[in-house]
């Protein structure tokens, strides 16, 4: 009886991941009125939520989680495109007054906010090939183009600190005289209001998505706007007199941007990694222990592609369950996961069957692979 129910819960297995790729149409909730949304089990969802959701059934197939990534790819790509505008005007302002000024400290904060601007380019070819479908060579499809974009972020920055720096030691080996110190003051101003409304609003989208290339690219925008005030604390040194004030602030700002440095290598790692927050851990694991038939979570692994996570999970349930009652329970499962975890998308859950006294371990014969 045990050999027979290892089989026929491994077959259950397979059964529902042609579910998870979206070729069973039953797991819609067109006629589910009291469908709840993430509000855990057995409590009914406000009024409004429930005429909203007869007015736009909900569902999980795979229609909807393409149509969902399209959107959060959509999203990034307008945050890049306002975004790379901002910074782009403010660059170019500021580099006509270096031209004019000499100042290498605004030298220093208008090359690091082009170098802002021009991340973009990367993080927008990402969520483009985010957007392919999976295929037989890249069956998880191309989310983790973002994880290399990150990548790229962090290399730029890295540039830019390193530029910021030669120039800066460079002017206090051959000093320069500064002119046009209120426009230097003005301009550093425009990059400060530039570089924090772009950092605010790819912060804030990057979170909505997911997308930690985004939220770095953020960090990395709030930085060049601090960076931005330290220039006017440069011109007004200079016009008090201190000549080594422009150059003094330039090394500042050197140190700046690598303490975003630090904190942008510390996301895009995680990242890289399959890092996920243990919160996120958390909330699926109580979740899944409201599932009725489900006995223990034994496994449970999540992984970010791109600015979607993934799950994949082992679940104990009754071993005389049938293999229909047992692919019901994994069903349940991944239900109640796709309403727990913020922008969870797919969940590969096997159910195992509890151990019995007098049944051999149903894993037996993968024992010699390690497993």
């Amino acid at each position: 009886m045990s050999d027979h129910h290892a089989d026929t819960h491994h077959q259950g297995h397979h059964e529902h991941e042609r579910h998870e790729h979206g070729r069973n149409p039953g797991h819609a909730h067109h006629d589910d009125p009291a469908h709840d949304h993430g509000r855990g089990p057995g409590r009914r969802a406000p009024w409004r939520r429930r005429l909203g959701h007869l007015l736009k059934p909900h569902t999980h197939d795979a229609s909807d989680k393409v149509d969902s990534a399209l959107e959060a790819s959509g999203k990034g790509m307008r945050a890049l495109g306002i975004s790379l505008g901002v910074l782009g005007f403010t660059a170019v302002a500021q580099a006509v007054v270096v031209v004019l000024s000499g100042s290498v400290a605004l030298l220093g904060d208008s090359v690091h906010n082009a170098a802002d601007a021009l991340t973009a380019v990367p993080l927008g070819v990402a969520f483009v090939l985010g957007r392919r479908a999976a295929n037989r060579r890249f069956t998880y499809g191309y989310g983790r183009a973002e994880d290399l974009a990150g990548i790229v972020i962090v290399l730029t920055i890295a540039a830019s600190a390193g530029f910021a720096a030669w120039t800066a030691v460079d002017r206090l080996l051959n000093p320069w005289e500064i002119g046009y110190l209120p426009a230097v003051a003005a301009a550093a101003v425009i990059g400060f209001l530039g570089n924090e409304w772009v950092a605010r609003y790819r912060i804030r989208v990057g979170r909505e998505i997911g997308s930690a290339a985004l939220v770095a690219d953020g960090l990395h925008a709030r930085t060049d706007g601090f960076t931005s005030l330290a220039v006017v604390l440069a011109s007004a040194g200079t016009a008090l007199g201190w000549r080594a004030a422009d150059p003094v602030v330039g090394l500042a700002i050197t140190a700046a941007i690598l303490f975003v440095l630090r904190d942008a290598c510390r996301e895009v790692f995680r990242r890289v990694m399959d890092a996920v927050d243990p919160a996120l851990v958390d909330a699926a694991e109580r979740a899944l222990r409201g599932v009725p038939g489900v006995l223990a979570v034994s496994e449970l692994r999540l992984r970010w592609t791109g600015h979607r996570l993934r799950a994949e999970l082992v679940v104990v349930v009754d071993g005389e369950l049938s293999v229909r009652q047992a692919h019901q329970v994994a069903v349940d499962a991944e239900h109640a996961l796709l309403h727990a975890v913020p922008r969870l998308t797919a969940a590969l859950v096997h159910t195992d069957p509890a151990p019995a006294p007098d049944a051999p371990d149903p894993h037996l014969l993968l024992a010699h692979h390690g497993a």
